[in-house]
């Protein structure tokens, strides 16, 4: 027998969403899954291969396998905005760059990456004077801090854990994090707390620190969970994820 059926739009009758994922990260995937987890908004993921260095040399590498990463989505859905899941890499490769590489595989789809998304979360929320944390060794940092400056922000404050293997990263404790946090406001006035990475994990701690600074975070994860949503249209708040879930975007 020969069984009738329907067809709808799928999944992402709001949002179709996808995010390329490093070989090496752990994080990404649990955080977002708690800020997409919304009606009618679909969320693939993609990797892309990433060795556990974080080196310059290193991350320069993936450009090349961006598009083939990009291709891996399923072919039906139409993607509002992909995301590249790497904070270090976009800064190394330049958001440009990214963008034109998914846009080969992908070419109508709006495309972000934390870089991308942190300047963007800062301008929405009105900041101009970042404390500034990373995992990076001090050449990937460097390379990040002048991507900022850049952009118009300044740096007030700044620690990292200098820690080059990814593994290692993705086990930095939450509470090592929160702390790292506060040790860096306190180095100078800041209007807001930039956490990179996006194998740190951020997102549950991020409402325990903007209480006790009084000002906002901004981490990888959280950064470009909100600029896809936004990109996308959906505009819901948030606010158990930080004070920038609360915000639409600046044109």
């Amino acid at each position: 027998m020969r069984l009738a059926y329907d067809t709808d739009e799928g999944v992402g009758t709001r949002a179709t969403l996808g995010v390329i994922v490093l070989e090496t990260d752990e994080t990404l995937e649990p955080e977002f899954s708690r800020m997409m987890a919304q009606e009618g908004v679909a969320l693939y993921h993609s990797r892309i291969p990433m060795v556990p260095e974080v080196r310059p040399e290193t991350l320069a590498k993936m450009q090349a396998d961006l598009p083939a990463s990009a291709r891996l989505f399923p072919s039906m859905p139409d993607f509002d905005v992909i995301g590249y899941g790497c904070t270090s890499a976009s800064t190394v490769i330049g958001s440009a760059k990214v963008a034109e590489a998914v846009q080969t595989a992908l070419p109508n789809t709006k495309v972000t990456d934390p870089l991308a998304a942190i300047i963007a979360a800062g301008k929405a929320l009105g900041a101009v004077q970042f404390g500034f944390v990373t995992p990076y060794l001090p050449v990937v940092s460097a390379q990040m801090r002048a991507k900022l400056e850049e952009a118009g922000f300044e740096i007030a404050g700044f620690g990292s854990f200098e820690q080059k293997d990814d593994r290692v990263v993705a086990r930095i404790t939450e509470a090592a994090i929160a702390e790292s946090a506060y040790q860096v406001a306190a180095q100078g006035e800041c209007d807001a707390i930039v956490i990179s990475c996006t194998n740190l994990r951020c997102l549950r701690v991020i409402p325990e620190i903007e209480a006790r600074t009084g000002v906002p975070v901004i981490s990888s994860n959280q950064a470009l969970g909100w600029h896809m949503l936004r990109l996308a249209g959906v505009e819901d708040p948030q606010p158990q994820f930080g004070k920038l879930f609360t915000r639409g975007l600046i044109a």
